[in-house]
């Protein structure tokens, strides 16, 4: 029998205002049986335990739901139609251990090492951004080494923090250090403010990354860069990592670690839209924070750069 394709819930089938709060307001999907035939799937980690100055990421999953009851199946801009081609639902939120930031790690790691070995490419709505370590730990056994795309406006390669070497702002050094990225192909965009050395973000450099600072992105289009991202990653397969204080304050201010001068909504946009023809083999949506985000704009911006991720993955057709 035909696998049938989840479609997201038409806003004259329910009030946009009603229903359970899933994202895109797809099916919540749990059985094996169904789990099986998923293609990609939405994944919430409500962590905060990692987070080095506001709290309160746990609350981005349920505020990202909430705000993505607008977004409609069909891209306008792209064209890309991905509930035509690909089998997606939201499948909860893993179960943290809200006490303890490394056994939440080796949870984390072990719920999706189960996820991958359904096929499914996980799409994760943050939380903050310790979680994409243990998420790279599963991707490493399942495809080996994998390029990266890090958009944020901190580096995240603190070698600790406070003695800690787990935290959200040493990912990115512990995922190089074991061995999980192909550093020739990773590239960081949004980097900016100040650090604690002057060679802060060289750190990134000596491992072979491309390092894009905010004040390159300045004023411009990013199309041209993406150009250049495509080319530097591309040839096997691609993690996107998306932070949302890359976005600059005025637009994302519900975030635990605010920095001015920070990339725009078009820009963020421009640059999801060119991972298109990458092997993206997972994507995350990182360091919402309900709690300062009085308007829910933060969440909204972050429920409709998920939309964009899942319209670039591998095999969504085009209308």
């Amino acid at each position: 029998m035909d696998n049938v394709l989840h479609q997201p819930l038409g806003g004259n089938e329910m009030p946009r205002f009603g229903g359970i709060a899933t994202m895109l307001r797809l099916p919540h999907v749990q059985t094996p049986e169904e789990l099986n035939k998923l293609d990609a799937a939405f994944i919430g980690i409500p962590l905060d335990i990692g987070t080095s100055l506001r709290s309160g990421t746990r609350f981005g999953p349920r505020q990202i739901r909430a705000e993505s009851v607008m977004i409609r199946p069909y891209n306008m801009a792209t064209g890309a139609a991905p509930f035509d081609s690909l089998n997606v639902a939201d499948i909860g939120d893993v179960a943290i251990n809200t006490f303890n930031l490394l056994d939440t790690v080796r949870i984390i790691e072990a719920h999706y090492d189960a996820v991958l070995e359904q096929g499914i490419i996980p799409l994760t709505l943050g939380g903050d951004h310790t979680l994409t370590l243990p998420i790279l730990r599963a991707m490493k056994k399942k495809y080996g080494k994998v390029g990266l795309v890090h958009v944020d406006a901190h580096a995240d390669v603190n070698d600790h923090m406070f003695g800690e070497k787990i935290a959200h702002g040493t990912t990115f050094r512990r995922a190089q250090e074991e061995g999980l990225l192909d550093s020739g192909r990773v590239v960081q965009i949004g980097l900016r403010a100040q650090g604690y050395t002057a060679d802060d973000f060289n750190w990134s450099r000596r491992q072979g990354f491309r390092v894009v600072q905010a004040e390159e992105c300045w004023h411009q289009s990013l199309a041209p860069l993406m150009e250049e991202v495509r080319a530097k990653v591309d040839g096997g397969p691609v993690y996107l990592s998306f932070d949302i204080d890359g976005i600059d304050p005025a637009w994302a201010p519900g975030t635990g670690t605010p920095e001015v001068g920070g990339l725009t909504t078009i820009q963020a946009l421009e640059i999801i839209r060119g991972c298109q023809g990458l092997n993206l083999i997972g994507c995350d949506l990182v360091e919402v924070s309900p709690p300062y985000d009085t308007t829910g704009n933060t969440a909204l911006l972050g429920a409709n750069l998920l939309y964009e991720m899942l319209c670039v993955l591998p095999g969504v057709v085009r209308r």
